[in-house]
């Protein structure tokens, strides 16, 4: 089974010099459109995941990685029944899954942003993605914080593999980052921080 990376920043802090180090480790980079620009700025070859899901991405960018050839590479287990399904109906397998999510809480921090602002910045795919992953972390990595690049790079140049533990650590810190960026939505919009249109 070939290696993917599915990468999809906000953040694009060190994606560059990551994604570098994963195609010199033999990696395929799939990435959405923002992210995908920046990689191949510095000559980083990428497949889209437009291209890998044969739908564009649409609605300004709102759906583009909520689709079944996204999430059931990400999801799939080390299982016969989930093998033959994956080969059956053509679909990638994601081994590392990189995401961080839409700023929400730097944008209504700002002062002046309307309430159809904050709305915008409330990310959709990024926390399904990194959830996703963070659920299958017996067979996926998964990184929404830039500052564990260079550790998961350390290791697979190593070992070829993320080890078990520092798995486990990445997948808490998924549920922790989605649990506190939910509440800051909720907190907003509960009116705590009242916002005019």
């Amino acid at each position: 089974m070939e290696n993917r990376a599915l990468l999809s920043v906000s953040n694009k802090r060190g994606i560059v010099e990551f994604a570098r180090g994963l195609v010199l480790l033999g990696y395929e980079i799939v990435s959405t459109g923002g992210t995908a620009r920046v990689l191949r700025e510095d000559d980083i070859e990428v497949t889209e995941v437009s291209e890998l899901t044969q739908f564009p991405e649409i609605l300004g960018g709102r759906v583009k990685t909520l689709h079944p050839a996204v999430h059931a590479g990400i999801l799939a287990k080390d299982s016969q029944a989930h093998e033959d399904t994956m080969t059956e109906m053509k679909l990638p397998w994601f081994d590392l899954v990189v995401v961080n999510f839409y700023p929400f809480e730097n944008v209504i921090d700002q002062g002046g942003v309307t309430r159809i602002q904050a709305i915008e910045n409330i990310d959709i795919g990024g926390p399904a993605m990194a959830r996703a992953a963070a659920k299958n972390a017996d067979r996926v990595t998964v990184i929404i914080d830039p500052n564990d690049y260079d550790k998961i790079l350390a290791q697979l140049q190593d070992t070829g593999k993320v080890d078990w533990g520092l798995r486990q650590q990445l997948q808490l810190k998924v549920f922790e980052r989605t649990s506190s960026y939910d509440s800051a939505v909720a907190k907003y919009l509960s009116g705590r921080h009242r916002q005019s249109d």
